[in-house]
């Protein structure tokens, strides 16, 4: 399980959960390499649960497609140490999620697959309202 050691107070940090590991490798080299982010990836739900507890990271990216998402939400959500942290969904078929749910969950947002690898950091940053990524101040 991987754990955080905070290097700056500038850099964010993203918790990556996707069971696709050509898909995992590629997003966390765009939200590293261009977003200039601290990434911290889970291939399940349950290992994705105890990151966020321990880490505590500034956003969460979830594959909605994969296996247990809903109920990866509903306990993130339950657990006092993760419940405020910002959800973005990654999803092929997110249109037919209604504004109740988005809600319910507090999902901050979500990015339709396929994305772009070039600009995935500046919808990420425009969603959270972060401050434009590194590989955009231009």
């Amino acid at each position: 399980m991987q754990t955080l050691e905070k290097t700056t107070l500038a850099t964010k940090t993203i918790l990556l959960l996707d069971d696709e590991t050509n898909i995992r490798e590629l997003l966390e080299l765009c939200l590293t390499d261009l977003g200039g982010w601290h990434v911290l990836t889970a291939e399940s739900p349950f290992t994705g649960l105890k990151i966020a507890e321990i880490n505590s990271p500034d956003a969460i990216l979830l594959d909605l497609s994969m296996r247990g998402s809903f109920m990866l939400l509903k306990q993130l959500r339950k657990n006092v140490k993760t419940q405020e942290i910002p959800v973005i969904l990654l999803s092929t078929t997110a249109r037919w999620l209604d504004p109740q749910f988005m809600q319910e969950y507090k999902v901050a947002g979500i990015i339709l697959k396929p994305f772009n690898p070039v600009s995935l950091t500046v919808e990420i940053s425009a969603i959270l309202k972060w401050n434009s990524p590194p590989c955009c101040n231009l």
